[in-house]
């Protein structure tokens, strides 16, 4: 069991962003938090299912709104993928707000992040720029080049062959992190395609999804395996941070 809790959190521009904390009736010994960030959807009762999956496992999981913004809702979704194609913009002060939060009002003294999609991008992204402790991408557009990524934490994702946009980027992610030096475990399933993590309510995504270019549909095979490779990863990991003190 976990709770859940919506919390506002102060973000640059004097505004209160949204965002879930679910918290575990055991946290993990490592005094590690985990916050994970939304596909392109934005936020819905998916990302706070893989929040309370994290929660299980015994991770505080911080689920912040990127759509959050000022302005109406469409604008506020055009501002946040501009930062995401960008690499900098006011999604990625939210997110430093989000990672000062989870650390501040928690018991949490070293934070792991989680993305999807867009979200997978604003990650792998943010954990160049930010010391956060592991990344969890999935699916999610990789930069050309690999100095884009320097000062990468450790990575651990995945990302489906089928995806005709996106499915060769898990191998462009795996060239970086070996041309970087950075500890990881990224893996391309060779029969999905995009999201297939995120198992949204829709007709859209559940009738649709195989006829688009991006092969969208969630497989629980390749799922379930990706969990496994993200806890085992993490608790990694975690437990060499811990140690070190």
């Amino acid at each position: 069991m976990s709770k859940t809790t919506e919390v506002f959190i102060p973000v640059s521009g004097g505004r209160d962003m949204r965002a879930l904390l679910i918290e575990p009736d055991v946290p993990n010994s490592n005094k590690a938090g985990v916050i994970a960030i939304h596909d392109i959807f934005g936020y819905t009762p998916d990302i706070q299912r893989i929040g309370e999956r994290l929660a299980a496992e015994g991770y505080p999981t911080l689920v912040p709104d990127l759509y959050d913004q000022s302005g109406s809702k469409p604008m506020c979704v055009v501002k946040t993928l501009t930062a995401h194609e960008r690499g900098k913009g006011h999604a990625f002060s939210m997110l430093e707000a989000a990672r000062l939060w989870l650390l501040e009002q928690t018991s949490v003294q070293r934070v792991g992040m989680m993305g999807f999609c867009m979200g997978g991008r604003f990650a792998m992204l943010y954990a160049a720029q930010a010391p956060i402790s592991v990344v969890a991408p999935f699916y999610g557009g990789v930069p050309s080049k690999a100095k884009t990524l320097a000062g990468i934490c450790p990575v651990v994702g995945g990302w489906g062959e089928t995806d005709m946009v996106y499915g060769q980027h898990g191998k462009r992610l795996q060239k970086h992190l070996e041309a970087l030096g950075v500890e990881h475990d990224v893996k391309t399933y060779p029969d999905v395609g995009h999201s297939y993590m995120n198992n949204h309510d829709t007709f859209i995504f559940k009738e649709l999804g195989d006829y688009s270019p991006l092969r969208s549909k969630y497989d629980e095979d390749a799922s379930e395996d990706s969990w496994q490779r993200v806890l085992v990863f993490f608790d990694r990991v975690f437990s060499r941070e811990q140690a070190a003190g």
